[in-house]
């Protein structure tokens, strides 16, 4: 039977969702807590991937199970899981769906707060910032779903058949102080750190060293910066996943930062 899992995790302390050898990953601590839960290996696929000290407060992945379980799996996972990592449903699924490969949106969230604040550190990223032009950086922003290639805001563009992504909305928001941004991106897919890329370019029109013209120019020519500054890991979440048989609201906000879009404290940009 194939089983789709509903997961939130703070991804902080890994080196990302893939499981590679010798450091921390999301996957590889969950498939030895199945296989300890189960007593059988158990693999699984992400929905997707994050990049090291990305967050997920939405992600889904989907298991191949021969025999099931007469007990509270989620119970006993979530008792055997580091705190970071939550198991919040097990879904099953009727034929061979596919995690990763049925997706069909994917939305980020960006948190950034510009004064040093303990109780934010590592669930948004800080930048001593102030006086950022909203104005421009919106103007930046709502330029983003009127273009497909995206090969300029990519790390390693060449690793992939092409660079082309439905970006469906991207929008900001500051809170009711203007000491925290809020940047949110929906997409069919992304590529390798383009949220990362394209924060550090907005950040860049915010302070005034790039203009939104040279911003487009990017877009237009497919040319790649000359100076790629990625924004931190720790400010980028994965919030929603959605498919054509399954459209589930998340079930967790890690920061007290991450409120919902309707929060009146939140102010559109």
């Amino acid at each position: 039977m194939r089983y789709f899992v509903h997961i939130g995790y703070n991804g902080l302390k890994y080196n990302g969702w893939q499981k590679q050898p010798g450091v921390m990953n999301v996957q590889g601590v969950i498939e030895n807590a199945l296989s300890q839960v189960l007593k059988t290996p158990v693999f699984i696929i992400g929905c997707g991937r994050t990049d090291a000290h990305v967050h997920a407060s939405q992600f889904f992945f989907h298991m191949d199970v021969e025999q099931g379980w007469d007990f509270d799996l989620v119970f006993r996972m979530n008792k055997l899981l580091p705190a970071g990592i939550a198991i919040f449903e097990v879904i099953q699924m009727d034929g061979l769906q596919h995690a990763r490969f049925d997706a069909v949106l994917r939305s980020y969230d960006y948190f950034i707060h510009t004064y040093k604040d303990p109780f934010l550190s590592g669930l948004s990223s800080f930048y001593l910032l102030d006086k950022l032009d909203f104005d421009k950086m919106k103007q930046a922003a709502a330029i983003l779903p009127k273009y497909k290639d995206f090969r300029a805001f990519c790390t390693s563009p060449d690793k992939y058949e092409h660079t082309l992504c439905n970006v469906m909305s991207a929008s900001l928001a500051v809170d009711e102080n203007g000491d925290k941004l809020r940047f949110q991106i929906s997409s069919n897919r992304f590529l390798s750190k383009m949220i990362r890329i394209i924060m550090g370019q907005l950040l860049k029109i915010g302070r005034g060293v790039l203009s939104v013209d040279e911003f487009e120019h990017y877009l237009i020519y497919n040319q790649t910066p000359e100076l790629i500054t990625p924004a931190h890991p720790q400010g980028l979440y994965l919030s929603k996943v959605t498919y054509p048989y399954l459209n589930l609201p998340p079930r967790t906000e890690f920061s007290s930062i991450l409120q919902k879009q309707s929060d009146l404290s939140w102010q559109l940009l």
